[in-house]
Parts: C-alpha cells; structure tokens; sequence
C-alpha cells in the first residue's frame, strides 16, 4: 500500500561527523551522497536530498528517498489497472503520482540496513554517534533542481526568493512554467491559484516570474 504520509525509519548510535571542519565535511558529505545514490538504486530508489543536522552530540543524517523512474511507472500502471489500496486523492486524480514518493517503511528498511553497513566499512562517517534516518520527502518534499520545477508543473508551490520580486521576496502560486536550465529561464507561478498575502495583493499582478538564480528555496504545498 501506498501512502501519502511521510515515511521514517531511524537507527540510532550510529557513528558521528562530530569535530570535523566545514570544508572536511562538504567533501565528506559528497561522498556519502555518492554512497546513498549506490546503494538506493540497487533497491529501485532515488536519492531526493540528504541533510547531516544537529547538535554535536545529537547529529542526524537523513536521506529523502522515492521510488525511481520505473517504480513511479509501475504505480501509474496500478492506478490505470485500478488496483485496491491506493490513497483517494491519487485515484480520483487530486493528487499525481510524481507527488508522491512511493517509499514504504519496508523500503526505508531495507536501505537504512544495506547503507548502514556501508558508511561503517567505507568508514565515511568516523567518530563519535549519530542518527541515521531514511525517509520519504513528504508532500511538502523541497524543490532545489531545474528538473524538479520541469517535474512539478501544475502543483502549488511556495518560494522565497534571495531578491525581492515588487517589494515581496515570499511568493506561493500554482507553478504554470519551469526553468529548463538554459541562461536567462524563470519560473512563473499563477498566483490567482491561492489566497495572497498583503505584499503579493498590492504587487497588482495575476502572475510572477521569477529567475531560477534568485530562488532562494521552494517547496511543494500540500493540496489537502
């Protein structure tokens, strides 16, 4: 079964990143990206983000993970097949498959397991104790890549800008265009989709287009 909460599995007392310097840690952090991209694919799963969060002595290291290409095809197969255990919204079609992550806590389980051993052999997170987390990214999942603004046309979105846009650097619209990478590219949100705050209100616009270079971040709004 499917569902369109948000997935979790934790294994504490991990090892830990705990003294390292900022730039040990980026080169380190890269690598266990690299690590979690490997061993996801090997149980048909892709690496969305992953974040080492924390106090000192309270790290976390959690990975967002979903079905890949294939396994979003296969569940696109189910629904026109109508199989039995599929969330409401997604067969009546208010919800789209690309929203969801397709990860279930047996998924979680089986990558938190298999990744695990492999951070110790490569020993790619050394001293101290950390928290390991697999998990889906939710229906709120972070938007970062060119490609992830291709994917999620049509969805509501929220973004913050590093520049303001009219006076307003905080915008939440239905997303009608996405950057294709190439120089110059925006994303244009339709804004008469929701309800706007005072600043978009006086912006007098039904429409903004802001450049993907100026995104600070973005995220997906749940359409409950």
């Amino acid at each position: 079964m499917v569902a369109d909460r948000r997935q979790t599995l934790r294994f504490p007392d991990k090892r830990c990143l705990a003294g390292w310097g900022v730039g040990k840690m980026a080169v380190k952090l890269d690598e266990i990206r690299s690590a979690a991209v490997r061993v996801a694919a090997s149980h048909g799963l892709d690496v969305v983000d992953l974040e080492f969060i924390g106090p000192a002595k309270e790290r976390t290291l959690r990975i967002y993970l979903e079905k890949n290409a294939e396994g979003r095809a296969q569940l696109k197969a189910a629904i026109a097949g109508g199989a039995e255990g599929l969330p409401e919204r997604l067969v009546e079609g208010s919800l789209s498959v690309e929203q969801l992550s397709g990860v279930t806590h047996e998924d979680c389980a089986a990558f938190s397991r298999d990744f695990g051993v492999l951070l110790d052999v490569e020993d790619l997170v050394p001293e101290a104790e950390y928290t390991l987390e697999a998990s889906s990214p939710g229906l709120d999942r972070k938007l970062s890549r060119v490609e992830d603004f291709e994917r999620f046309k049509g969805c509501l979105v929220k973004v913050q800008t590093f520049e303001p846009l009219r006076n307003n650097r905080h915008w939440q619209g239905r997303l009608i265009a996405g950057a294709d990478g190439s120089a110059g590219k925006t994303v244009t949100l339709d804004l008469n989709a929701v309800k706007q705050n005072s600043k978009s209100r006086k912006a007098g616009v039904s429409t903004v287009e802001i450049a993907f270079g100026n995104i600070e971040k973005a995220q997906l709004v749940p359409e409950i």
